[in-house]
C-alpha cells in the first residue's frame, strides 16, 4: 500500500496549465526526486501534497497516521522568535504532546482524581508513542550539526541560509513518516551536503525532494519523476539512469515524431485532394487527421534555450589583489591575500558557511572595501555579478519593464535582440514578460536576474550560487554557456556538478582568513582533503601510541591484588544483576499496566540503572586489564 496517492491532479493559473490528469503513488521507504523546468508546477505540486495549495481537480490521499515534514523552498519566521521559539511552538505534534503531558502533571499534582488520573496516563502514553522525551536533546544535536548553537537568538540574527538551516532541522528532528523537501541544499556547505546525503540515504524515512544537486539526486534518491507538457513521467532509478532512459525516450520521440511528420504530409495531400461528399470512413480519417496535426504542432513547437550573448574583448590587465585584509569585529575574515587574474581562467570558491566567500567577492566586485590591501581593476574590464540575494526591485514592475531599464537592444554573438525577443529567446513568453515582477516562480526570477548579468555582455563574471531554484535543464544549458565563456569567471557554488565540470582551481577558505589556491576541481580538493585527514589521523595515533604502551607497560608491573581479584568477579555478578534490573524495568514500562507516579519513578530508576552499568563496567574493564597483563 502506498504511503502517498495522487491520483489525477490538474491545476492551472488562468491560462497556463501546470499539469493535468497526473497520478503518482509513494510507496514507505521510497525516495523520489521530482524535477521540471522552472515555472511547470513543482513546487505548487508539493504545496498541494503538503495542504497548502489546493487543485482545481483530482485528490491527494495520505495512510493514515503518518508524520509529514515539509521544508518549504523559501522559508520565513517571526523576526521577534528565538530559534527555541520556531522550534517549540506553533502546529507540532511534539511540542502538543510535550504541553499537555505538562499540564495533565500539574493538574494530577494539585488534585489526586480519577479524570486527572485519565488524562496523564493518556498524555504519556502520547509521549511514549511519539518518543518525544528526548526532544529538546534531539533539536540541540541537529542544530549543533548546523552549526546553530545560541538558541536565544532572534531569527531575525540569521541570515537567509541559517534560517533554511533552522528549517531543515524542524523538518528532520520530528523524525517523519513523509519528508519533503524543496531545494534542500540551497545554502549549506559542502559537510553539510554530505552529512545530510548520509542521514537520508540511511534513514528508513520515505522521501519527495525537488532538487537541481545532481550528485545528490545520485546519491540519495531510487526513483526520478519528471513534469514535463503538463504529464508525469516516472523512472526507477538514479538520475544517472534517468539520464539514459530519457535520451532512450527522446530519440524515440524523434522516430515517431518523424514518422508522424512524414504521415501528417501524406495525411495533407489526401485532405486537399478529397472529395467534397464524405462517408463514416473518411470523417474518421479527419479525426485521426485532426489528432495527428495537433501532435506536430505541439513537439515541433519545443524550444531550448541558448545563452549566446556576447562577451566584450578583455586586455592585458585584468584584476590585481594586493595583500587585501578583511576583519569584522574580532573575526578574521580574510588575512593577506594576493592574487592577479588571467584571461580565460575560472575559479570556484569553496568553504564553511561564514567563512568569508561573498566578502571576498564583494572586495573583488568593489561593493566593499579592505581594510588592507588594494584592488586594481583593468580599464577593459566589464563586471556582471549575479549575488546570492538575487534581484530585488525597488517596485513591482513587469517583467519587460525592468529589462528595459538595463536596455532597449541587446548585443548577441550574431546580431541583436529587442527587449522583447531577448526574453522570449530565453523561454519568457509573451504574456509571461507582460506579468509582473512578484508573480514569476522562484526559478524564474533567479533566471531573469541571470539574464540581466548577461545582457550587459560581460567579460569578468562573478557568480554567488548562481544554481540555487534554477531547474536542471537551465544548469545543463547555463554549464555549456560558462564552459566556452571567454572571459573569466569566479564562482562560489554548493553546486559539486557544476564546479568540477568548469573549475580549473579553487580558491579554499582554511579559516582564520586563510585563503588556499588548489589547482584542481572541487572532487580532486575533496579526496586531497580526505588524503589530509588520514595522514592526520594516523600521525595522531602514532604520538598517541607511544603513551598507550607506556601506560600498559606501567600496568604490567603492577599484578593485581586479591583484593582487586574479587572486586573483579563480584563486578561480574552486580552487572548481571543490575541488566536483569534494567531489563525488567524496561518491560514494566513498556507494559502500560503502570499508573502515572509509578511510570514516573520507574524511569528515574531506568536512568540511574544505566548509569551504575556504565559506570561499573568501565571498572570491570580496568581490571580485566591488569588480569590479562
Amino acid at each position: 500500500m502506498n504511503i502517498l496517492q495522487v491520483e489525477h491532479l490538474s491545476k492551472s493559473y488562468g491560462e497556463k496549465v501546470l499539469f493535468h490528469d497526473i497520478s503518482l503513488g509513494i510507496s514507505k521507504g521510497q525516495k523520489v526526486a521530482m524535477i521540471a523546468r522552472n515555472g511547470t508546477g513543482k513546487t505548487t505540486l508539493m504545496n498541494i501534497i503538503a495542504g497548502i495549495d489546493a487543485a482545481d481537480s483530482g485528490k491527494v490521499t495520505i495512510r493514515r497516521d503518518t508524520r509529514i515534514a515539509y521544508l518549504r523552498q523559501n522559508p520565513s519566521f517571526d523576526p521577534s522568535k528565538t530559534v527555541l521559539d520556531i522550534l517549540f511552538t506553533g502546529d507540532n505534534e511534539f511540542m502538543n504532546a510535550i504541553h499537555y503531558y505538562e499540564e495533565s502533571l500539574e493538574k494530577f499534582r494539585h488534585e489526586h482524581n480519577a479524570a486527572n488520573q485519565r488524562s496523564l496516563d493518556q498524555s504519556i502514553s502520547r509521549m511514549d508513542a511519539l518518543q518525544a522525551w528526548d526532544y529538546e536533546t534531539r533539536v540541540r544535536e541537529i542544530l549543533g550539526r548546523f552549526g546553530i548553537n545560541d538558541l536565544s537568538k532572534p531569527a531575525s540574527d540569521h541570515s537567509g541560509g541559517q534560517i533554511k538551516k533552522i528549517a531543515l532541522a524542524g523538518a528532520l528532528i520530528g523524525s517523519p513518516d513523509l519528508l519533503l523537501l524543496d531545494e534542500p541544499t540551497n545554502h549549506l556547505d559542502f559537510e553539510m551536503i554530505e552529512w545530510l546525503e548520509d542521514y537520508l540515504s540511511r534513514e528508513s524515512l520515505t522521501l519527495l525532494l525537488i532538487t537541481h544537486d545532481r550528485y545528490f539526486l545520485d546519491n540519495v534518491c531510487d526513483t526520478i519523476v519528471e513534469l514535463e507538457n503538463d504529464a508525469l513521467w516516472q523512472f526507477k532509478g538514479n538520475y544517472s539512469y534517468y539520464l539514459e532512459k530519457k535520451a532512450e525516450r527522446q530519440v524515440a520521440d524523434e522516430l515517431s515524431l518523424e514518422k508522424s511528420t512524414n504521415l501528417y504530409r501524406t495525411e495533407l495531400e489526401w485532405i486537399r485532394r478529397m472529395p467534397k461528399a464524405r462517408g463514416t470512413k473518411s470523417k474518421a480519417r479527419i479525426d485521426a487527421f485532426d489528432d495527428l496535426k495537433e501532435k506536430v504542432s505541439r513537439k515541433t513547437t519545443e524550444k531550448q534555450i541558448k545563452f549566446d550573448v556576447s562577451a566584450r574583448p578583455l586586455g592585458g590587465k585584468i584584476i590585481e589583489v594586493n595583500n587585501v585584509c578583511k576583519k569584522f569585529g574580532d573575526d578574521t575574515i580574510i588575512d593577506d591575500f594576493s592574487y592577479i587574474f588571467k584571461r580565460g581562467e575560472k575559479i570556484g570558491v569553496v568553504g564553511l558557511n561564514g567563512a568569508g566567500k561573498s566578502t571576498l567577492l564583494n572586495i573583488i566586485s568593489g561593493y566593499l572595501r579592505p581594510d588592507k590591501g588594494n584592488i586594481v581593476t583593468g580599464q577593459t574590464v566589464v563586471m556582471g555579478y549575479y549575488t546570492q540575494e538575487g534581484l530585488q526591485p525597488v517596485e513591482d514592475k513587469r517583467v519587460i519593464d525592468i529589462v528595459k531599464d538595463v536596455a532597449e537592444e541587446i548585443s548577441m554573438k550574431k546580431g541583436s535582440l529587442s527587449a522583447a525577443q531577448f526574453l522570449y529567446h530565453f523561454n519568457f513568453s509573451y504574456a509571461v514578460q507582460h506579468a509582473y515582477f512578484s508573480a514569476l516562480s522562484g526559478g524564474e526570477k533567479r533566471r531573469l536576474y541571470l539574464l540581466l548579468q548577461l545582457m550587459r555582455n560581460p567579460n569578468f563574471l562573478i557568480l554567488d550560487e548562481p544554481t540555487n531554484d534554477l531547474d536542471i535543464f537551465t544548469l545543463q544549458v547555463l554549464e555549456d554557456f560558462l564552459a566556452e565563456f571567454p572571459g573569466c569567471l569566479l564562482v562560489v557554488s554548493h553546486d559539486r556538478f557544476l564546479l568540477d565540470k568548469l573549475c580549473d582551481h579553487v580558491f579554499v577558505f582554511e579559516g582564520k582568513g586563510k585563503i588556499k589556491d588548489f589547482y584542481g576541481n572541487y572532487t580532486a580538493y575533496y579526496q586531497h582533503r580526505m588524503r589530509e585527514m588520514k595522514q592526520q589521523q594516523m600521525a595522531r595515533a602514532r604520538t598517541y601510541e607511544p603513551e598507550v604502551r607506556q601506560e600498559k607497560e606501567k600496568k604490567s608491573g603492577n599484578k593485581p591484588t586479591y583484593r582487586q581479584k574479587q572486586e573483579f568477579e563480584k563486578l561480574e555478578s552486580e552487572i548481571s544483576a543490575l541488566e536483569t534490573e534494567k531489563a525488567c524495568v524496561l518491560s514494566t514500562l513498556n507494559s502500560g499496566e503502570t499508573g502515572s507516579v509509578s511510570l514516573h519513578e520507574l524511569s528515574i530508576r531506568y536512568g540511574e540503572l544505566e548509569q551504575l552499568i556504565e559506570e561499573k563496567t568501565m571498572r570491570w574493564m580496568e581490571l580485566g586489564e591488569m588480569m590479562e597483563s
